[in-house]
């Protein structure tokens, strides 16, 4: 090769090595500016990332009553842990208070009952609860009120639950817990039937059998407020005379067994009272007949439960010549319908009743611990015992 070319080629490998140098830092320069530019924004992305994961509001894990398929309520339902949940940001979290075992609970669990959750569910459908956190955009709630789903919603059989805000109604703290626990399915049921059929006014009557039940003894307080008499029908059974002086003392103005009613004028055995023109029957057969036999012309039986499983036997003569209307009152249904706003203040009005003392009913409370006790209490394994409330 001769000198020229060699000192070509020397020029021609500096002037490439240059070339590459420069390319080089244009790509290193390249680079970094990328990299500057995009470091604010992954700065940012990180900050996110770490303020949205640092925001998460998680349930403290729940003990809860859960069944996998319907049947026997003492035969498919279980106690389980259940692991914690997300706080969304409308989420409030509810440490549980109370929760009653109530016969719809019983008919959810069997698969009788009309409406019921999908399986597998947690039991229970009212309570009250304790507010332990809330999501960020939650308005007026804070850890420590007291609130109840309202209406009523399934899953209350659990030592955490948590549900959209709109679920919660937040109640007065000085309600008797066990009262605000059980406020709604039978208490709820006893005002609205008195308030939704025809207009009662003080010193008129009404007529029901199953008294002795939670919502006879309801209907019997609600209506003495307000000034209505009562005339209750209980069973024939042993303690029938005990029932009696019990439901006096709660203010029912007249209380018969049936046997007692088995003449031919029903309406002699009232002595200042009015016919009533209201009449309630959760019983039926013929229960059901003899609240027909003390209503007044053009009176109205709402029927609300069918404890005996016997069908309702309605005279020609009770409609064609008194006139008589049959009507049926299911809580759930009402509470579907554009009224449920409505509910809210009735619940509040009944909380009051009850921290006046003029609504009262008795209750057993069973510490959560031993849920299958109270549950054969509540199947009436036991014999006749008190609405069982699950405390937490």
């Amino acid at each position: 090769m001769s000198s020229h070319s060699s000192v070509v080629s020397q020029r021609q490998f500096v002037s490439n090595s240059l070339i590459i140098r420069a390319r080089e830092k244009e790509m290193a320069f390249t680079s970094w500016s990328h990299l500057r530019l995009r470091l604010p924004h992954l700065a940012r992305t990180q900050s996110l990332t770490v303020r949205s994961f640092s925001a998460t509001v998680m349930s403290p894990p729940s003990k809860a009553v859960v069944y996998d398929r319907q049947g026997p309520p003492d035969s498919v339902t279980r106690v389980v842990e259940l692991p914690p949940v997300e706080v969304k940001e409308n989420d409030v979290c509810i440490k549980m208070l109370a929760s009653p075992i109530n016969p719809s609970d019983i008919n959810r669990i069997e698969g009788v009952y009309p409406v019921r959750p999908q399986v597998p569910a947690v039991g229970g459908y009212e309570g009250v609860g304790e507010v332990f956190s809330v999501g960020s955009a939650v308005k007026g709630l804070l850890p420590g009120d007291w609130v109840i789903p309202s209406p009523p919603s399934s899953g209350t059989w659990q030592t955490y639950v948590v549900k959209d805000q709109s679920v919660w109604h937040k109640i007065n703290k000085e309600s008797p817990m066990e009262y605000a626990a059980t406020i709604t399915v039978n208490p709820l049921t006893a005002l609205r039937m008195l308030e939704d059929f025809i207009t009662l006014n003080p010193g008129d009557a009404i007529v029901q059998n199953g008294a002795t039940s939670i919502v006879g003894q309801c209907i019997i307080q609600l209506a003495r407020y307000r000034g209505i008499h009562s005339i209750n029908i209980i069973r024939d059974r042993a303690g029938s005379d005990e029932a009696k002086e019990k439901l006096k003392n709660l203010g029912a103005d007249e209380v018969f067994t049936e046997s007692q009613l088995e003449v031919k004028n029903v309406k002699g055995l009232l002595t200042n009272l009015p016919e009533p023109a209201l009449g309630f029957n959760c019983v039926g057969g013929n229960a059901a007949s003899l609240v027909l036999k003390f209503l007044r012309q053009s009176g109205t039986m709402v029927t609300y439960g069918g404890m005996s499983k016997k069908p309702i036997t309605v005279s020609t003569s009770s409609f064609i010549f008194k006139d008589l209307s049959l009507r049926g009152f299911w809580l759930q249904k009402w509470m579907s319908s554009d009224k449920a706003n409505e509910c809210r203040p009735m619940i509040d009005y009944l909380l009051d009743r009850a921290r006046e003392g003029k609504l009262k009913y008795e209750m057993e409370l069973v510490p959560f611990n031993d849920f299958h006790t109270a549950l054969d209490k509540a199947l009436g394994k036991l014999g006749s015992q008190p609405k069982q409330v699950l405390t937490f």
